[in-house]
C-alpha cells in the first residue's frame, strides 16, 4: 500500500511538472457537449500522453465520456475537470478505437460505475496489442505507465447503438477497417455534433494502421452524416461538418494515387514509399513521423489490386 501510495505521488509529481500546472481545458463548444484538445507531438512525459481530442455530452440524468486520454494521469484530470463542469454520474466511457492516446485513461474511470463501450473488435485489438504498446510506450512515457491497466468494453457495437442519457440520446456507429478494425463514431443529434476519433485527422497527418483503400470509402459514408460540427481524433477540437474532411481525403486520394502508379510502372515497395504522396507533406504536421509508414501500408494493400 505504501509502495503504492508513493508511486501515485511520484506521478503526481511528474504531471506538475510536465504540465506546468496548467489546469486541464475542457471547452463546451455546444450545449451540454465538452471538448478537450490534445496536443499535436508524439506521447511523451512532458505532455502527459495528451495528444487526442476527449470529449464528453452531458444528458438530463447521466454523463458520456468520449475517449480518456493518453495516461492515467491524463484521464484523472479530465474527470477532475468534467466534475466540475457536472455532478451528473457518468454512465458510459466510449473508446473510439484501441490507440494508446485514446485509452490509456480508462482507468481513471473504471470505479465510477460507467459501463465501457467500443466496437465489436476492441476487446481483441486491446488483448492482441496491449501488452506491446504498455513496453513500447514505456520509455516515452516512464513511471506514468505505472497504473495503467487496459480496461476492455463490457458493452459492444457490431453495427449501430443508441445509448440514452435521459432526454438526449447519442448514436454509435461501428465502421469497417479504415483508420483502424475498431473505428467508432459518435453523434450527438441534438447538438448537431459528431465525434470522429480517429476517423478524422486535422493538421495531424492521417495515419492509416487498417486500410488505406477502407478509409477512403468510410469518409464518403462520413459525409452523409448530418451534423454541423466535428470534433476529431486530432487537431483543433471543433470544426465545420463535412468541410473538416476535405484536406484528410486529398492526402489519402494523393497517396493512392501515386501509389497505384508506381505499382503499374512496377517500382520496388523500396521506391514508392521514399516518393509516393510527399507533395503533401507541406500540409501536415508530424509528416515524417507517420507517412512512411502509410505509404508501406498502403502499397502492400494496393499492388494485390485485380489489374
Amino acid at each position: 500500500m505504501l509502495q503504492r501510495t508513493i508511486r501515485r505521488l511520484a506521478i503526481a509529481f511528474l504531471c506538475l511538472v510536465a504540465g506546468g500546472a496548467k489546469s486541464f481545458e475542457l471547452t463546451e463548444i455546444a450545449p451540454g457537449v465538452f471538448a478537450h484538445q490534445g496536443v499535436t507531438a508524439l506521447m511523451s512525459r512532458d505532455n502527459l500522453g495528451g495528444i487526442a481530442n476527449l470529449g464528453a455530452i452531458v444528458g438530463a440524468e447521466a454523463v458520456a465520456v468520449i475517449d480518456t486520454g493518453g495516461s492515467r494521469a491524463e484521464g484523472e484530470a479530465f474527470l477532475a475537470a468534467l466534475q466540475q463542469r457536472t455532478t451528473k454520474p457518468i454512465r458510459y466511457v466510449i473508446d473510439t478505437h484501441v490507440h494508446p492516446d485514446h485509452i490509456f485513461g480508462n482507468i481513471a474511470f473504471r470505479d465510477t460505475g460507467a459501463v465501457f463501450v467500443g466496437h465489436k473488435n476492441l476487446a481483441r485489438a486491446m488483448a492482441a496489442r496491449g501488452p506491446h504498446y504498455l513496453s513500447s510506450f514505456r520509455e516515452a512515457m516512464g513511471a506514468l505507465l505505472d497504473d495503467v491497466i487496459l480496461v476492455p468494453p463490457t458493452l459492444t457495437v457490431e453495427r449501430e447503438t443508441i445509448l440514452d442519457l435521459g432526454g438526449r440520446k447519442i448514436t454509435l456507429k461501428a465502421w469497417r477497417t479504415a483508420h483502424s478494425d475498431s473505428d467508432l463514431t459518435v453523434l450527438d443529434s441534438q447538438s448537431g455534433t459528431l465525434f470522429t476519433g480517429d476517423l478524422l485527422f486535422l493538421q495531424h497527418v492521417p495515419i492509416v494502421d487498417g486500410s488505406l483503400l477502407g478509409f477512403l470509402s468510410v469518409i464518403e459514408e462520413l459525409r452523409k452524416i448530418e451534423a454541423v460540427r466535428v470534433v476529431p481524433g486530432h487537431g483543433p477540437a471543433v470544426a465545420p461538418w463535412p468541410q473538416a474532411l476535405e484536406a484528410q481525403k486529398a492526402y489519402l486520394d494523393h497517396l493512392t494515387r501515386d501509389l497505384r502508379a508506381d505499382i503499374a510502372k512496377g517500382e520496388t515497395l523500396a521506391r514508392a514509399v521514399t516518393t509516393a504522396g510527399r507533395g503533401e507533406k507541406p500540409n501536415w504536421l508530424l509528416f515524417e513521423d507517420y507517412h512512411t509508414r502509410n505509404a508501406t501500408a498502403g502499397f502492400a494493400e494496393l499492388e494485390w489490386e485485380a489489374p
